[in-house]
């Protein structure tokens, strides 16, 4: 097993790449906490693993500082160390024009996207450095480093693209702790607001033609990405920025 004995904490754990990566972590051998803010969401995410002992829903919104704090802490009381950190927890918004966007609508993805992984980042290096290491994996887009035409995101692909200089930031900060940071870049994957889309036959034909590997992501692409990165396996391998994309970011269309 590549994750035996190790504490994992994944944030966003009730969305369908949150969940899993739950199931996938534990399979592994890992303990994991599921965080979200809705705990009846999360415990359907978890109903589907099978050792449902290893894996623990606590309730968190991670733009809580005081919450986070308080669950960081709770997690490392009882099981005495955090080995995995994965900032999943996201939002995206309408695909409109910028100028057309509420201020409220723009802070809440920054609050979300940028300070709510820094706050949950914050509350769990000093227990990795006790830990004496880590990895931290965050959940990117490749919005972050390419507009797409007539798909609005400004605001949305600008809070992506802030944390992939930040995964390289701690990556390097914090190296000598043996604390890696990495973070993965997705492209269109069969989850969350892309789903129902997707099960028009026609809309998923033009997707899946538009991409090199002719096929959408599924949240097994993302779950095995990050188990390698999580694991051991891995152990040289921090301040990267992986696109899990099937090729799109490599192509011009």
């Amino acid at each position: 097993m590549r994750l035996k004995n190790k504490i994992a904490v994944i944030t966003g754990a009730s969305s369908d790449i949150g969940a899993d990566m739950s199931k996938k972590f534990v399979d592994e051998g890992a303990t994991v906490i599921m965080l979200g803010r809705n705990l009846k969401s999360l415990e359907k995410a978890s109903s589907v693993i099978k050792n449902k002992q290893y894996a623990v829903v606590m309730s968190c919104d991670i733009n809580n500082e005081s919450q986070v704090l308080s669950v960081i802490e709770q997690i490392v009381e009882k099981y005495g160390k955090i080995d995995i950190l994965v900032n999943n927890a996201a939002k995206i918004n309408d695909a409109i024009h910028f100028h057309e966007m509420k201020n409220s609508e723009i802070e809440e993805l920054v609050n979300t996207n940028v300070l709510g992984v820094f706050k949950v980042i914050k509350a769990t290096i000093p227990k990795m450095i006790e830990n004496k290491g880590g990895s931290i994996i965050n959940i990117g887009s490749i919005s972050s480093e390419r507009a797409i035409p007539r798909v609005h995101l400004a605001v949305y692909s600008a809070t992506k693209a802030a944390i992939s200089m930040f995964t390289k930031s701690i990556a390097v900060e914090y190296a000598r702790r043996n604390i890696r940071c990495n973070c993965l870049n997705l492209g269109i994957i069969n989850a969350g607001m892309m789903k129902p889309y997707l099960e028009d036959p026609q809309a998923r034909k033009v997707l899946e033609e538009r991409q090199p590997l002719h096929r959408i992501g599924d949240p097994e692409d993302v779950s095995n990405a990050a188990l390698f990165l999580a694991s051991d396996e891995a152990k040289w391998i921090t301040g990267t920025i992986l696109n899990i994309d099937g090729g799109k970011s490599a192509s011009e269309g």
